[in-house]
């Protein structure tokens, strides 16, 4: 599997991940399609630092959150509400131990996209349906590659300052380095307040997302053994992102 991104892994930046991305109203989604299915167990995959799996685990159902970046666990198992979640370092197979057997597994954000490979992909996805029970519900988002999304993905429309407790003001932006479809690649870069790092002022974090088109992820999906329920539109992005509501068979 690619190595996570700088993003996820470096400390120093994991720990800035929630401050930039403070924005979730994407997972209202997901909580309304887990609340829709009655979904009792969930499997969040890519959980990242845990947003997505804590709100459900307030609501009371049973989350396991599996990540390879041991950084993004070490904030979310850091958070209020952690203990009521199993929290898995590794890919999707490193849930395999568990005898899981959950109704509904989740994807949100970036991470469908960052399977740059078939093989990758096709792994994640066989991964999931062994998590899941038989009529168990796979939910993903991924961009309409169209709708050319990395064209903002500049420093002219993505970049930010925050206030980090601890730190001092954060400044980040983005650079788009290659669009070489169906692959494209950016960097993220953030500048500390002088003197807070001992090796310059400035972390970059380069990442490289799949770009797939609508008629691969169906044949991917029923490859592993996958049927398309429906597909939505985001409704925090309207007409530019597919979210695909997949049940195992």
């Amino acid at each position: 599997m690619t190595a996570p991104d700088p993003i996820f892994v470096d400390p120093r930046l994991a720990r800035l991940y929630d401050a930039f991305d403070d924005d979730r109203g994407d997972l209202d989604l997901y909580v309304g399609v887990a609340e829709r299915l009655g979904a009792r167990s969930v499997l969040d995959v890519g959980c990242g630092t845990g947003v997505l799996a804590l709100l459900l685990a307030e609501r009371g159902l049973r989350m396991t959150g599996v990540d390879p970046a041991a950084a993004s666990l070490e904030v979310a198992r850091a958070k209020p509400g952690a203990e009521a979640v199993t929290w898995v370092e590794g890919a999707a197979d490193a849930v395999a131990g568990l005898g899981l057997a959950a109704d509904l597994a989740t994807m949100t954000g970036n991470v469908a996209q960052v399977f740059c490979t078939d093989e990758e992909w096709a792994q994640a996805l066989a991964a999931v349906h062994d998590a899941l029970r038989p009529g168990g519900v796979l939910v993903f988002e991924t961009r309409i590659p169209a709708r050319q999304a990395w064209l903002g993905w500049t420093r002219e429309h993505q970049s930010a300052r925050r206030h980090i407790p601890g730190i001092g003001e954060v400044e980040t932006w983005n650079d788009l380095l290659e669009v070489a479809l169906p692959l494209v690649t950016f960097q993220g870069s953030y500048r500390f307040p002088p003197g807070v790092l001992p090796d310059g002022d400035v972390v970059t974090s380069v990442s490289t997302l799949r770009f797939r088109e609508r008629d691969e992820i169906e044949e991917s999906l029923d490859a592993a053994g996958f049927e398309i329920d429906e597909v939505l539109d985001a409704p925090d992005r309207p007409g530019l992102e597919w979210v695909f509501v997949a049940r195992r068979r």
